[in-house]
């Protein structure tokens, strides 16, 4: 049976919408799919660990698994692409985080969907800056969505490192990827590809 992490956003949770449309599309389309979006804190050591064990639990089964990741959980989806050599659909990814999270140090942070609590330290920004990729090595992994009036990220970042994968630019739009679920089935099939070619 393959499996699809969906990876959400920073300060989100499994109960993002997006989330929750992967996840509905799945049990109504393709409930051979095991899907896994586990809730993520904002501390780059503990996410890597978490994602980490969930890529090799999945590899223990010797499954297909497949990434999906909005924002934040773009950048992490980098990660294990990178990594493990996997596919990915990203959606309006996070490209410079590190870069970001500096004005968020100090202060308490609140996850949009639950009642924890976060405080960043300096060490955190410095872990992400850690695990940035330099550069994409491995362009056929990758599918990444953007829309120009992201206004939380400049796409033009994204746009600029994935040069080389398959971009999807939409003009106008938002943060939150308005009409994702157009791009759910696609998705899907061009993470299935990528193992097909294997």
């Amino acid at each position: 049976m393959p499996a699809l992490l969906y990876i959400h956003g920073f300060l989100s949770s499994p109960n993002s919408f997006k989330a929750l449309q992967v996840k509905d599309w799945l049990q109504q389309y393709r409930p051979d799919i095991e899907y896994y979006c586990p809730f993520l804190t904002v501390y780059p050591d503990q996410v890597q660990t978490e994602l980490d064990r969930i890529v090799a639990g999945v590899k223990a089964q010797g499954e297909d698994l497949y990434l999906m990741g909005s924002s934040m959980g773009g950048f992490w989806c980098s990660y294990l692409v990178e990594k493990y050599d996997l596919p990915a659909l990203l959606i309006n990814p996070a490209v410079r985080p590190s870069m970001l999270m500096p004005e968020y140090v100090g202060k308490t942070l609140k996850n949009y969907h639950s009642e924890d609590s976060y405080t960043l330290e300096a060490k955190h920004i410095e872990q992400l800056r850690a695990l940035l990729p330099e550069e994409i090595t491995r362009p056929d992994n990758y599918w990444v969505l953007l829309q120009t009036e992201d206004e939380t990220l400049d796409y033009r970042q994204a746009a600029q490192l994935y040069q080389h994968c398959k971009l999807t630019i939409e003009e106008g739009g938002d943060h939150a990827f308005q009409g994702f679920e157009r791009f759910i089935e696609p998705g899907i099939e061009f993470l299935a590809q990528r193992y097909q070619k294997a």
